[in-house]
């Protein structure tokens, strides 16, 4: 078992902890948040190519993605929570550390993955039921889910390997192997869709096969490699003081992403009152939103590591300087991008449309609505850095908790029983809910940095 850092590794701790933050941040960053616009664009051309089978199927994917991001809560709030211990551990400089907890991670990820499969996969149909499911989109998409299912088993181990290259900072790498991997999941979505006329099961396969490919990548870079944070069965153990603060990180951020899930869930079943393709309607909103929010989310991803590794190494005063720099950059992010897409809303929402012009009214009501949470947005995602940087868990628990089941659910509630916003409800909502998580995780980071500088004497 080797436990020495590589000489790239050595470079970049030290770069972390020493160079210019604004460096730091861009650099780490920008690769994470390119990979996210792209994979949102990607995602984008994926909706379009559902809608190309039928509107009914942008509802079924809009609606059973939200049961599958329900699901993979789990294996992406492990993948947060440990890599950010990961992240502390190696800023400590505490290698044997670095792998107990890499190897460990990828342990508990697989096994959790598995045994969710095993549970739900004979029981589907009622799943979907439970879960409120319309009976139509049921009978569309069942099957793409079961599909979904076995593709969500694979990303738990890759969102594992992805966590370690943002701990190590190979950002670079992140992006061009998952850019590898959204190409290739685009082009056999495109040859499955209008070349052999498939499904969404087809649609569904391609997930699986492109995911397929990263753990290919994964399986080398880490399982028969060596360095500090390879994949090692010796190195796998249950101890408290190598598994207790991953997990304990990590429950908060599982809950989070569960029940924030589960919600959107409740708000897709609500939709359903305008029509099932109001659903679908939603769901391309969310995507032109995501446009901005998930380059945002990169450099959160980017500065949450940054910030653990700091704090690791008692670098308190570079802490606050990382969220300073990723603060301005989300806010001048989410206000450019959300600017031009609202310029050329109508020809976007014209790719989505299906040819119907009730559906693209339908979407330019909700995102000219929800375009307007963009810049809040920005300084939401920059909190969330502070406090999964920090270790602190429990607060973006309850931040993402109250945007959906305080500033969303009863608001969407009292839109459609209160007042005569009818469809426009749906994007007034996701507006009145983006703007108060942002003023409530500010509130929230105003009193954490205070605690902060108070107890680090800063």
């Amino acid at each position: 078992m080797k436990t020495a850092l590589s000489k790239r590794d050595e470079k970049y701790l030290n770069s972390s902890l020493n160079d210019t933050m604004w460096k730091v941040i861009l650099m780490i960053g920008t690769p994470l948040a390119l990979y996210q616009g792209l994979q949102q664009i990607f995602s984008i051309l994926d909706t379009m190519m559902a809608a190309h089978i039928s509107k009914e199927s942008v509802s079924a994917v809009a609606y059973l993605s939200q049961l599958n991001h329900l699901l993979s809560a789990v294996g992406g709030g492990l993948a947060v929570g440990a890599g950010i211990q990961i992240s502390r551990a190696f800023g400590e400089g505490k290698n044997g550390l670095v792998q107990k907890r890499v190897s460990s991670l990828y342990a508990i990820s697989f096994t959790v993955g598995m045994g969710m499969l095993a549970i739900i996969l004979p029981f589907t149909n009622q799943f979907l039921k439970l879960a409120g499911t319309p009976a139509t989109l049921i009978a569309v998409g069942s099957r793409y889910f079961i599909v979904q299912l076995f593709t969500m088993v694979v990303t738990f181990l890759n969102n594992v390997y992805i966590a370690v290259e943002r701990a190590r900072g190979n950002a670079g790498r992140i992006f061009r192997l998952n850019l590898i991997v959204i190409v290739l999941k685009l082009s056999l979505t495109a040859l499955f869709v209008y070349v052999l006329n498939g499904d969404l099961v087809m649609i569904g396969l391609a997930s699986l096969l492109s995911q397929l490919s990263l753990f290919v990548f994964a399986m080398k870079n880490s399982f028969f490699s060596d360095g500090v944070f390879s994949f090692s069965f010796r190195s796998i153990t249950m101890n408290r003081e190598v598994t207790g603060p991953m997990i304990a990180r990590s429950w908060p951020v599982i809950t989070e992403k569960a029940l924030f899930s589960f919600g959107k869930t409740i708000v897709n079943s609500m939709c359903t009152l305008y029509g099932d393709t109001m659903v679908g309607a939603m769901g391309v909103s969310n995507n032109l939103g995501g446009i901005t929010t998930n380059p945002q989310n990169g450099y959160q991803e980017g500065a949450a590591s940054v910030i653990s590794q700091n704090l690791g190494a008692k670098k308190y005063k570079r802490v606050l300087e990382a969220f300073h720099a990723v603060l301005i950059i989300n806010m001048i992010l989410g206000a450019v991008i959300s600017s031009l897409e609202l310029w050329q809303l109508d020809a976007l929402a014209g790719l989505f449309d299906s040819g119907s012009i009730e559906f693209h009214n339908m979407i330019m009501t909700v995102y000219r609505f929800e375009a307007l949470g963009a810049v809040p947005l920005g300084i939401n995602a920059s909190v969330m850095a502070l406090l999964y940087g920090l270790g602190e868990t429990k607060l973006t628990l309850v931040i993402n908790l109250a945007r959906v089941f305080v500033f969303r659910i009863p608001v969407f509630w009292f839109l459609q029983n209160f007042t005569s916003f009818k469809e426009a409800s749906v994007g007034i909502v996701m507006m009145v809910s983006n703007i108060s998580v942002a003023v409530l995780s500010s509130c929230i980071a105003v009193y954490v940095i205070r605690e902060f500088k108070k107890k680090y004497g800063i």
